[in-house]
């Protein structure tokens, strides 16, 4: 499972590298019913990509962006405001008399300032950070495919809904955010062979076992540990993620963009890493034949999955 990915995030750069053009529509819907108090997780370097507009319809987006974090900023303030009351209860509390109830009171209200205080911090400041490209199933992500002949990127949430589905789907398919290769003609049918798209991706996370990263067998009574490893191919460059992705509506409901990445059997360095899965990367030169899928023809389509871009994926353990 691919849980979480460093993301090319700047729509100019699939422009310049892609020769594709934004659906500015899709950007402009997202952003605006963000704004209108949608739950959608968007990552700052999606944000960043409009800090300059150039267009009215690009202004119109960054207004929306700013009307966003003006509220945040507004709600969190208000947040803070109760979790100092709450902090200052407690301690008053405490010079009386320890308490169970005050001690966890005065816990909670600590860690919640602190989360609240960081997250003031995060909309304020201007400094990129390398987080700000990172995702984790559920938030959204710039995907290309091709509408028209023509190569188009549009925000999609990393989570995919199958058009036609439930909105339950999500609660009851948690781990739709990854399309395993051995279930493409089976769960993913109606998209397999019909709506392909590529992410693009420099680098991976995954949840890992720290026993089986560090190649041993757990003691008699030993507890183990889940680390988070980042892996990165070797040598550097952006990868074409194969991905899946729907357009889900209904009636009464906003329309939803989403996806899922495509993943297979790992190469022999992660798994020795301790993981059993990992996403397919495109080769250049298969990008057209991926994003125009012949679906009557389905092998050839295996075959660009086979033939995938096969760097060696150093990991570490992340920050």
């Amino acid at each position: 499972m691919c849980y979480s990915a460093q993301i090319q995030a700047d729509y100019r750069k699939f422009v310049r590298m892609f020769g594709a053009t934004m659906s500015i529509r899709e950007f402009a819907r997202l952003f605006f019913e963000r704004a209108e108090g949608s739950r959608a997780k968007v990552p700052r370097a999606m944000e960043d990509a409009f800090a300059n507009p150039q267009s009215d319809a690009e202004r119109e987006i960054r207004a929306h962006i700013d009307r966003f974090n003006a509220d945040e900023t507004v709600r969190l303030e208000q947040d803070l405001f109760r979790h100092r009351t709450r902090l200052a209860e407690a301690e008053r509390s405490l010079q009386t008399r320890v308490t169970k109830k005050a001690t966890e009171s005065r816990r909670i209200a600590t860690d919640k300032i602190a989360w609240t205080l960081a997250r003031l911090d995060d909309i304020r400041r201007t400094d990129p950070q390398p987080r700000d490209s990172r995702i984790f199933p559920g938030h959204y992500a710039p995907v290309m495919v091709v509408e028209n002949g023509q190569r188009v990127v549009k925000p999609m949430r990393y989570q995919c809904r199958i058009a036609g589905k439930p909105a339950t789907h999500d609660a009851k398919f948690p781990g739709a955010y990854n399309a395993r290769r051995d279930s493409l003609e089976a769960f993913w049918r109606p998209l397999f062979g019909y709506s392909h798209g590529v992410l693009v991706v420099n680098a991976f996370y995954e949840n890992v076992s720290k026993a089986k990263m560090e190649g041993r067998v757990l003691a008699d009574g030993e507890e183990d540990e889940n680390v988070v490893l980042e892996f990165r191919p070797r040598p550097p460059h952006d990868m074409l993620v194969a991905c899946l992705w729907s357009h889900w509506s209904a009636p009464g409901e906003p329309d939803l963009l989403s996806f899922a990445a495509i993943t297979d059997e790992p190469p022999p360095e992660v798994a020795a890493a301790g993981h059993d899965r990992c996403i397919i990367a495109l080769k250049p030169e298969n990008l057209d034949a991926w994003l125009n899928p012949d679906s009557s023809n389905l092998a050839a389509l295996h075959a660009i999955l086979e033939d995938c871009d096969r760097p060696y994926y150093e990991h570490r353990l992340a920050a």
